[in-house]
């Protein structure tokens, strides 16, 4: 029987975050969410790199043995375009994105995946995770050492061991499950699971509203939350075609992705037939860079002057004025009472306040200043730092110090194991993908040998 995804695609800065990292895209046949990192170095231009490289794979009609070598291809295409921005524009070292991507092909799904963004499967009443966190914390749980629940409020639950950063060892995890009518995928950013709890989530997802009002209500609870994060979500219903309404067919791209930089200006990835069209025609051209235009057509507001339109905008003005002044406070209040960990004068330091600035006003201070040298840091942990990595407590921000001095110390001991991975071990997997039918967790090949992450 034919099916197809009925989806939404939505996001949001968050409530402490200037600029949305992430990018989201929901169409017939594809579902993908990138969540950037780098800081000011790049993450947006990473995520929306990704998730423009896939695009083009919405529109074509793979069959189903030819998809996951296509959607591996996309990302390692991708992955090979972030390694030479990242070689042209210095600024760009050490950006990075996660990927979720699910592309159907006919009734099979390929999921391809990377990074600590989550995928998550609603079937038969229950929501069970499908992917499984490329972290440092995740690490501990599959040794033991933490428990699940240790893990959700770890200090360096932020940690990732695997994202596509232009490294020719970048490789997501790929799998084929089984689509089935009534099934209903869930990706979502941590901006989302690292602060809805996941009972909360899975009732809304199994509430039965449609695709975009259940990501809108999962976008409220994470900012009711307080998420300081970019929080960003995609559904994708799987629906029989000759049943019920007939799904949306124009996809939704959305954070980073919807206003992609490239060259001079900024300018959306095309998504429809014709904005692609056009695109090629522009690039042709030699005009590519240039900005669009969009005619606006300004509704008319009435009279233009006179004492009594005068005398309403000072009263709005007035009511604006004492509301922004007593948010304006009760915002700093609350940014004083977060901690994050961050270099000062090249040692790690930790901070008090919330690492973006308002203007001029500083929004952090040094808490306290350690002896540990940033530069004596692997490299992963060195980049985390100098991206700063935010602490619920200051006895967390504590606890993450020590942890990183012993970095430290082991990195002085054993200088070979200094490359990037604070020596955690993982493993690479082969492109080899298996299919996974119910609810369980899809299970990948991975190859023996074992390697360092970034």
């Amino acid at each position: 029987m034919p099916i197809a995804f009925h989806y939404a695609a939505r996001s949001d800065v968050g409530m402490v975050r200037s600029e949305n990292q992430d990018s989201g895209y929901a169409g017939p046949r594809l579902l993908a969410m990138a969540d950037g990192m780098g800081g000011h170095a790049g993450g947006d231009i990473a995520s929306s790199t990704v998730i423009g490289a896939l695009v083009d794979l919405d529109g074509e009609a793979l069959g189903s043995s030819e998809a996951s070598s296509a959607l591996l291809q996309r990302i390692t295409a991708a992955n090979d375009e972030l390694a030479e921005m990242a070689k042209a524009e210095p600024r760009l070292q050490g950006m990075g994105t996660t990927l979720i991507a699910i592309l159907r092909s006919q009734n099979k799904l390929v999921l391809a995946h990377i990074g600590d963004s989550r995928a998550f499967l609603a079937r038969d009443g229950k929501l069970t995770q499908i992917t499984k966190d490329h972290s440092f914390v995740q690490s501990l749980v599959d040794e033991g050492r933490i428990t699940e629940d240790e893990a959700i409020g770890h200090p360096q639950r932020s940690l990732v061991t695997r994202v596509l950063t232009g490294q020719h060892d970048d490789e997501p995890d790929v799998t084929v499950r089984e689509a089935r009518i009534g099934d209903r995928y869930l990706i979502a950013s941590d901006g989302l699971t690292d602060y809805v709890a996941g009972d909360t989530i899975a009732e809304m997802v199994l509430a039965g509203q449609p695709p975009g009002a259940t990501a809108d209500r999962l976008v409220d609870l994470a900012l009711k939350a307080g998420a300081p994060d970019n929080v960003t979500i995609v559904i994708g219903d799987v629906v029989d075609l000759t049943k019920g309404d007939a799904p949306p067919t124009q996809p939704q791209i959305v954070g980073a992705a919807a206003t992609r930089t490239k060259g001079r200006g900024t300018r959306p990835i095309p998504v429809t037939p014709a904005a692609k069209a056009a695109a090629l025609s522009r690039e042709a051209a030699g005009d590519a860079d240039d900005d669009e235009t969009e005619d606006v057509t300004l509704a008319e507001e009435g009279p233009a002057s006179g004492p009594g339109r005068w005398l309403r905008r000072l009263a709005v003005l007035a009511v604006v004025l004492i509301v922004l002044g007593g948010g304006a406070y009760a915002a700093y209040t609350w940014s004083q009472r977060q901690y994050f960990v961050g270099a000062h004068d090249g040692n790690v330091a930790i901070f008090q306040g919330v690492s973006q600035d308002l203007g001029p006003v500083k929004l952090s201070h040094v808490e306290s200043e350690s002896d540990v040298r940033v530069d004596d840091l692997p490299d992963f942990y060195r980049s985390k730092v100098e991206d700063r990595v935010s602490a619920d407590t200051l006895r967390d921000a504590e606890t993450l110090v020590g942890q990183l001095r012993t970095e430290a110390l082991r990195c002085a001991a054993t200088p070979v194991s200094c490359d990037g991975s604070g020596g955690i071990p993982t493993t690479t997997p082969s492109t080899t993908t298996s299919t996974t039918t119910g609810a369980t967790s899809p299970t990948t090949t991975s190859s023996p040998s074992s390697t360092t992450t970034r």
